[in-house]
């Protein structure tokens, strides 16, 4: 087994290129999964290209490296309306797992109920990848394709994510439901970005996840909110506005638990964020 290293990312690349390496960052998702099978023969772990590291606020918005840990999440000043992936990352797994999982982890890992989407859907993240052949970004809606399954080709690796800067005064909040408090994969989750003026609702925009093969925006949901008082939201908001979704069940819900909690995470979620 050869176990790759750079600090690069155009090393990165050759040897991704040259070898069609798996790619590793944290690891946190990648080493469970393999159960008893022998690792690859080629593994590329990109955590030590310091490129892909970090939080920046740039001209016109935020960048998150790809190899970013959430614990740094958790720890970076950033405005209000970044409390929800705030609150998101202290829900990947344990401190331990905080403290070494990434991003582009749990992005590429694509599970449908990977705690970072729901807020960083919210927060309308663009997808950087880069290759050989050049660079290209991508909505993070489109990235995700399916369960565990992304728009990134081969040769391809994720850079980071580029978030627009939301309206000035928007606060949000993110809810998750498991069969425990801690260390639980998701039965449903909600992110929610809200304004709110004079005591009524501007805009929303709205995620949940782990009910749906993907992470899901709910447009008629946010285009129900503007107008109304958040303390009116139980009276106005129905299963209807849940349209886009399609829970399963399985070991931890059954799809009727599902579609009736993910409402009620969606009111509680409005109201926090409020």
């Amino acid at each position: 087994m050869a176990y790759h290293q750079p600090t690069s990312l155009d090393d990165a690349l050759s040897i991704l290129d040259s070898t069609g390496a798996e790619m590793i960052a944290g690891g946190t998702d990648w080493y469970p999964s393999r159960g008893e099978r022998p690792l690859p023969g080629e593994l590329l772990d990109l955590t030590r290209i310091e490129t892909l590291r970090g939080i920046n606020r740039r001209e016109g918005g935020w960048w998150i490296g790809a190899c970013t840990t959430w614990s740094e999440i958790v720890e970076t000043p950033m405005p209000p309306a970044f409390d929800g992936l705030k609150a998101a990352a202290r829900e990947v797994g344990s401190i331990q797992i905080q403290n070494s999982g990434t991003v582009a982890g749990n992005l590429c890992n694509a599970s449908p109920a990977a705690d970072g989407v729901p807020p960083l859907l919210t927060l309308e993240a663009q997808v950087h990848v880069a290759s050989r052949a050049g660079e290209r970004a991508l909505a993070l809606s489109e990235f995700l394709t399916g369960v565990r399954q992304t728009a990134l080709q081969p040769g391809e690796i994720l850079t980071g994510l580029w978030l627009p800067p939301p309206p000035d005064h928007m606060r949000s909040a993110f809810l998750k439901l498991g069969a425990r408090r801690y260390l639980v994969i998701s039965i449903a989750m909600v992110s929610v970005l809200l304004l709110v003026e004079a005591g009524k609702i501007v805009e929303a925009r709205i995620a949940v996840g782990a009910c749906s093969p993907v992470a899901l925006r709910l447009p008629e949901m946010e285009a129900a909110l503007p107008g109304i008082r958040p303390a009116d939201c139980e009276e106005q908001l129905t299963e209807a506005h849940l349209a886009p979704l399609s829970p399963i069940s399985d070991v931890r819900a059954d799809q009727a638990y599902r579609a009736d909690a993910v409402l009620t995470l969606c009111i509680r979620a409005i109201a926090k964020a409020a």
